[in-house]
């Protein structure tokens, strides 16, 4: 009885080791000079981080942004679960921001009434062809209503498409992003509109023989508000 005993605990302790060695961890941050997402402007110079835990294509994140020069900008915090197979992901994303511009102007984190809330509930899902890829955004609960139109959910979408290429030893990206139709609230569009289009650069310098930090450069327009962006930043991790 007592080698059978033996031999369970084992067998578990086994089977936790494998498990735990098969999971990711995911620890890091983001410096950037300017907090640029599929074309708004959504504050100056950031300090972004990211937690997160993967598992056989499954995982869980949060990723957060508060401003480092303007404390007027807003605090945001994004709890994402995804699942990708293949070139196939999908995912759900909480998006929470203390702006006082949202439904609840005191600015709860734990405040999800329909009407009062301010966070908005976001799913996506997209494809890696390899020389390109493709993601649909679709927001379908939180703050997110047609204006004008009391209670009337808006479900705002965001569509984009990126084809990353290799130039000079430098990593590329070319991104076009779009919203398909009407989003009076979060994107602010009158129907459809080109919102993103953006050329970002990256590499990873190296410091040390162990230790390098990975930075981007990003030159982007939003040609829907006529406005233009120079985003720089890097990536601190373990």
């Amino acid at each position: 009885m007592r080698k059978i005993v033996f031999f369970v605990v084992g067998l578990a302790m086994s089977l936790t080791t494998l498990a735990q060695d098969n999971v990711e961890t995911i620890i890091s941050a983001d410096v950037v000079s300017h907090y640029y997402w599929r074309g708004q402007d959504l504050g100056e110079a950031s300090l972004q981080p990211t937690l997160g835990i993967g598992y056989k294509g499954l995982s869980l994140s949060a990723w957060g942004s508060v401003g480092i020069t303007n404390p007027d900008d807003a605090r945001e915090i994004d709890l994402t679960l995804a699942y990708s197979i293949g070139g196939l992901n999908i995912g759900i994303t909480d998006y929470w921001s203390n702006d006082v511009s949202g439904n609840d102007p005191t600015g709860r984190y734990f405040k999800y009434d329909a009407h009062g809330t301010n966070h908005v509930f976001e799913a996506n899902i997209g494809y890696n062809f390899g020389v390109a890829s493709l993601q649909w955004f679709t927001n379908f609960a939180g703050n997110d209503y047609k204006a004008g139109e009391d209670g009337k959910r808006a479900y705002s979408s965001y569509v984009e498409a990126a084809v990353p290429f290799k130039l000079s030893s430098i990593d590329w990206t070319a991104t076009v992003g779009a919203v398909p139709y009407v989003s009076s609230g979060v994107y602010n569009t009158t129907g459809f509109a080109v919102t993103n289009l953006s050329l970002q650069a990256a590499k990873a310098i190296k410091i040390t023989e162990t230790f390098s930090v990975p930075v981007f450069a990003q030159i982007a327009a939003n040609p829907c508000t006529q406005k233009a962006y120079m985003v720089f930043g890097f990536t601190l991790q373990p």
